[in-house]
Order: structure tokens, then sequence, then C-alpha cells
């Protein structure tokens, strides 16, 4: 199901509705600053579970908690002086951040790392979602390859590489009537612009220095 909002006046009934398909354990398509994401509630196993195995992926940097500030980031990872200088002077944006995680937020994700990625998306919608359900997002890029008998081949990090794969630009949704081909999805906030073709930046922060995992649209060094 569609619903088509407007981004700076989204209707509360929507968001409301959304939020509870969340918190049933439901996936939404949403837009953001870079592409198409899905998303599920991070307090819903099942929900977790649905996107995992729609997804495919195994590697947790594959997956990013969305945000609508900051101090939920101090609340899910570990965050000292220097790394919140830095994220506060590229968010939001198109930056996903690897910040090492607390206990209770490895045992929500249930992630055999103990990392996992972080970002506040310059876009209205998903931060509406996000202050309706009253909570951070579990998120994934939607991918053309998730649809019902696509076929793609997904270029692959060959081992001992640190640099995830860049996503292939033509495996990305400009539309939001395109992703009612994936399977599992139950609603999608459409906010009936074309969303370019391009993926965040991902800086893992988890280590000593700063060290890039994938380039994206966010510029680094800044």
């Amino acid at each position: 199901m569609i619903e088509y909002v407007v981004p700076t006046n989204i209707d509360d009934r929507v968001l409301t509705r959304a939020a509870r398909i969340l918190e049933e354990g439901g996936l939404v398509a949403l837009p953001t600053d870079t592409s198409w994401s899905l998303v599920c509630s991070l307090r819903s196993p099942a929900g977790i579970k649905k996107l995992r195995r729609l997804s495919g992926e195994r590697d947790e940097r594959h997956f990013t908690l969305l945000c609508s500030n900051i101090s939920q980031f101090g609340e899910l990872c570990s965050l000292d002086n220097s790394r919140f200088r830095l994220i506060k002077r590229l968010s939001p944006g198109p930056y996903v951040f690897i910040l090492k995680t607390l206990l209770g937020t490895e045992k929500a994700l249930d992630i055999r790392r103990r990392e996992t990625g972080v970002r506040i998306p310059d876009h209205p919608v998903p931060l509406a979602l996000i202050e309706t359900l009253a909570h951070p997002l579990y998120s994934i890029t939607a991918k053309k390859s998730m649809r019902t008998g696509a076929e793609w081949e997904d270029g692959e990090a060959e081992a001992g590489d640190t640099e995830l794969p860049p996503i292939p630009e033509d495996d990305l949704f400009e539309g939001g009537w395109e992703i009612e081909e994936i399977e599992g999805v139950n609603l999608i906030l459409d906010s009936g612009e074309e969303r370019e073709r391009i993926f965040s930046t991902i800086l893992n922060l988890s280590g000593e220095d700063v060290e890039i995992l994938r380039r994206g649209a966010g510029p680094w060094p800044v």
C-alpha cells in the first residue's frame, strides 16, 4: 500500500498508522536524503527478522539505525567527545557512523559484531516517523534485487577487505511505486519525488582512527 505524503506537513494519521505497522512487526519503505530505505522498529524482533531475511545480507555493516538526534546515539552506542563533535559536524546528512554498541543494543538487534551503524538522515519523512514511534528505526537500503524473482549479482568484498562494495546504481530505486514489487513491505510512504540513486558514506569510528568503509554521497575527508 502506498500513502502519498507532503514531507513538510505529513498527516498525523498516516504517521500513526505507519508506527502501528512497525510496532506489530511490519516493514515500511520511505525516502531518505540518499535513496529509498526499508525500515522496521528497533524494538520488534519479528520486524528485524523480516528485514534481515528480505535483505539477504549477513554483514551487519549493511544495516543502519536511523535516529532523529545525536542523543539517541548515546542510548545505543559508546560515544565520546571527539566522536560526538565529528558526528555533529556531519549530521544530518548522507553519513553512516560505525560505533561500538552498548550491551542492550547487541541483545536487541541480535548482532554478532560489537559495532553497528547509526545516522541521522536529512529528510523529514524518516525523522517524523522516528519521532512518532519514539525510538530509532532499523534500516537497510531498498534494492531491486529484493523484488520477487529478481536476479542480481552484487559486488562482493574479497576476504580481508575493510571497505564494503558500493551498491550498483542500477540496483537502486527512484520512485516509490517500484517498491511495491518487494514482497513483505506493508507500507510505502511516498513523497512524490524521485530519489537520486545514491548511497551514504560509511565511516568506521569504532577504532582509534576514522576508517572509510564505503565512499558515497558524503565527501571524506572534509
